[in-house]
C-alpha cells in the first residue's frame, strides 16, 4: 500500500477514464440493439475503474480525495446520486419487464377488446407456425386491422403477421397470387397451405366509407383453422344436365368462381350422378349450377336421401327451364316461380330492364357484410316460400318495388299487366337450414312363434324420430346461375362474386364453430344533454369551480393572517 500511495497523485486520473468506458459501453449497446461482449466489457471496466478509485481514495486517509469523501456534502449528495441510480434502475427493469411479458385488463362491460374463447383455443393450440399476410404498405394500415392482428400474436409465438407494400416485393406478391393491394393471405410457414382471406381497405377516409372491409375476428379464426385442418373441404358440381361449364372457354362459363374456390384450398370434383345414384360420402357440398334438363327421378332420390343425412346443396335454377326438383324443393317449401324478372329502376350501362338489380339483402351470415352494395342477375326468376315447421328459412335477395315477374317477353314492349304478371319487390334468393332427424331404430318386441317354447323378438319401429341439434342440413336456392358466370362474377363494384363464395363456405359448414363467435359492440353510455343543462355545465367549470377556489382561498388567508 506504501508502494501505491505515492501514485495516487497520477493514478487519479484513471478515474475519468471508468467514466468513459461506461459511457461507451452504454452508447454502443443502445445504438446497436445488441448487448454482445463490446459493450459489456466497456461496462465492466469502466465500473472496475471506479470502483478501485474510491476504494484507493478510502484507504488513503491522508488524501484530499479521502477528506472529500469524508464530508457530510459528500455523504448526502452521494446518498442522492445512489437512490438516483436506484429508482432509475428500478423504472428501467419495470419497462423492460413490461414490454417482454405484456399483460392486458379489459375493463370494458361486453369485453369489447378480449378474443373469444374458440379463437384463443385455436391459436394457442397450433401445432406449426402460421402468418398473416397483409398486401398493404404499413404506413397504410390499419389501426384496427393492426390491433386485431397484435391480439392474434400475443395469444403465442406460432401465429405472426407482416404487412407488405406488393409494389416492392413482387416475387412475394406472385409467390402468394396476391390479385389486387388490400389482399390478406393466410398461410402454413414456411411453404405450407394458404388461404385468401379478403380484402381489406387502406387508411384512407374516403375508400374506407366506399369498401368498409376490416378484418374481422371470426374470418380471421376461421381462415386459421381451415388451413391448419388436415382435411380440405369438397364441393361436387352435378354435370349433364346442360349445367354451366367448370373450365374457360364455353359460353356462360364459371371457371372463374372455380378458381376463387380453388383459391380457397377448396377441392373442386364434378359429379355424374346418374352413373352412381350415390352422392360421395365426402361431399361437403353439391351445387346445380344452371341446369337446361331436368334431373332423373332416381337423382333426385339421391339429392334428397344427402341432405337428409345433413348434407348441403346450392341451386342456381334460371328461368324457363325445369330442373326437376318440384318434389325435393316442396318438401322445403320452396317453388321456383317460372316468370322472368324485369326491373326498370335502374339500368346498368344500358344492359336492359332483363337485369335485375339487388341492393336489399337479408339478414343472413352470406349477405349480413353486403349493406347496400349493388348486385345483378340477368334473367332471374322469383323464389316462393311456404314457412315449413323445423324449417329455418332467411330471404337473401330482394328486388325493388319497380321490379316485376313477367310472364310473356314476347309481348313487346315489356310493360306489367295486372292479372298475369307479378308486381315486385321479388324474393330471388333464400337460405334454409333443417336439423338432421335420425332414423327410428327398431326395438325388440316379445311375439309368440309357434312350436317355440318362449315368444321370440321381432323387431318394432321406436314411436318417434330424435333430431340433432349439433347437426343441421343445409339449402340455398338462387333463382339466377348467370350471376356467377365469367365476367359477370369478378366486376369489383359488385358483390356477385362474394354472395357465391359466401354461399359455399356457409353451405359447407366448415367455419358453423366460428360463426358462433358474435361481434361486440360497446355499451352506449352517453347521455344527452339539453341546451339549459349543457349551459348550466359549462358556466360551472368556467366560473363556478374557479370562484369556489378563489373564496376558499381567500378565507383561508384571513383565518391566518
Amino acid at each position: 500500500m506504501k508502494k501505491i500511495t505515492p501514485l495516487l497523485p497520477y493514478l487519479k486520473y484513471l478515474f475519468w477514464l471508468g467514466p468513459v468506458l461506461l459511457i461507451a459501453g452504454l452508447t454502443a449497446g443502445l445504438v446497436s440493439g445488441v448487448w454482445n461482449a463490446i459493450p459489456v466489457v466497456l461496462i465492466l471496466l469502466g465500473l472496475g475503474l471506479i470502483v478501485a478509485w474510491f476504494t484507493l481514495a478510502l484507504r488513503n486517509a491522508d488524501s484530499a480525495q479521502a477528506e472529500f469523501l469524508q464530508r457530510r456534502s459528500t455523504q448526502v449528495g452521494a446518498n442522492a446520486v445512489v437512490a438516483t441510480l436506484s429508482a432509475l434502475a428500478i423504472f428501467g427493469l419495470v419497462n423492460f419487464l413490461a414490454a417482454r411479458y405484456v399483460g392486458r385488463v379489459d375493463l370494458t362491460e361486453n369485453q369489447v377488446f378480449t378474443l373469444a374463447p374458440e379463437t384463443q383455443q385455436v391459436v394457442k393450440n397450433l401445432q406449426q407456425p402460421v402468418k398473416a399476410w397483409v398486401f398493404t404498405p404499413n404506413s397504410l394500415a390499419n389501426q384496427q386491422d393492426r390491433e386485431l392482428l397484435e391480439s392474434y400474436r400475443r395469444l403465442g409465438d406460432r401465429f405472426s403477421y407482416e404487412f407488405v407494400d406488393p409494389n416492392s416485393q413482387p416475387t412475394l406478391v406472385q409467390k402468394l397470387e396476391v390479385k389486387s393491394p388490400g389482399d390478406v393471405i393466410v398461410q402454413v410457414q414456411p411453404d405450407g397451405r394458404k388461404q385468401y382471406l379478403q380484402t381489406v381497405s387502406p387508411n384512407d377516409a374516403a375508400q374506407l366509407a366506399s369498401q368498409g372491409q376490416r378484418l374481422t375476428e371470426a374470418k380471421l379464426t376461421t381462415a386459421i383453422a381451415q388451413v391448419t385442418s388436415p382435411r380440405q373441404s369438397q364441393v361436387y358440381f352435378l354435370q349433364g344436365h346442360g349445367e354451366r361449364a367448370l373450365e374457360p372457354g364455353a359460353e356462360d362459363a364459371i371457371s372463374e368462381a372455380i378458381g376463387s374456390l380453388k383459391e380457397r384450398d377448396i377441392v373442386i370434383n364434378p359429379l355424374l350422378l346418374a352413373e352412381s345414384l350415390k352422392i360421395p360420402a365426402d361431399a361437403d357440398v353439391v351445387v346445380l349450377a344452371g341446369p337446361q334438363k331436368p334431373l332423373l327421378a332416381q337423382e333426385v332420390k339421391a339429392l334428397d336421401a344427402y341432405l337428409e343425412q345433413g348434407g348441403n346443396l346450392l341451386v342456381m335454377a334460371d328461368p324457363q327451364t325445369n330442373p326437376g326438383l318440384d318434389s325435393l324443393l316442396n318438401e322445403w317449401g320452396i317453388r321456383l316461380d317460372d316468370r322472368v324478372v324485369i326491373d326498370v329502376s335502374q339500368q346498368i350501362a344500358n344492359l336492359g330492364p332483363i337485369y335485375a338489380l339487388v341492393t336489399q339483402y337479408g339478414d343472413h351470415p352470406i349477405t349480413k357484410e353486403f349493406g347496400n352494395r349493388y348486385s345483378f342477375y340477368p334473367l332471374a326468376r322469383p323464389v316462393d316460400v311456404d314457412p315449413k315447421s323445423g324449417i329455418v328459412s332467411t330471404p337473401l335477395l330482394y328486388t325493388s318495388a319497380e321490379s316485376w315477374g313477367e310472364t310473356d317477353l314476347k309481348n313487346q314492349p315489356l310493360k306489367f299487366d295486372q292479372g298475369r304478371d307479378r308486381q315486385g319487390p321479388l324474393l330471388l334468393g333464400v337460405a334454409l337450414s333443417r336439423p338432421v332427424t335420425a332414423k327410428p331404430q327398431p326395438t325388440p318386441s316379445p311375439s309368440p312363434s309357434p312350436g317355440a317354447a318362449s315368444p321370440s323378438p321381432t323387431p318394432s319401429p321406436s314411436p318417434e324420430a330424435k333430431a340433432d341439434p349439433k347437426k343441421e342440413s343445409r339449402l340455398v336456392v338462387i333463382g339466377n346461375s348467370r350471376f356467377a358466370s365469367d365476367g359477370l362474377y369478378s366486376q369489383p363494384q359488385f358483390v356477385n362474386g362474394d354472395l357465391f363464395l359466401n354461399s359455399v363456405r356457409w353451405l359447407s359448414q366448415s367455419d358453423q364453430q366460428v360463426l358462433s363467435i358474435s361481434p361486440k359492440t360497446p355499451q352506449n353510455r352517453r347521455f344527452n344533454l339539453s341546451g339549459q343543462q349543457a349551459s348550466l355545465a359549462g358556466w360551472t367549470a368556467i366560473a363556478l369551480l374557479p370562484l369556489l377556489g378563489f373564496t376558499t382561498a381567500i378565507a383561508v388567508w384571513w383565518k391566518r393572517r
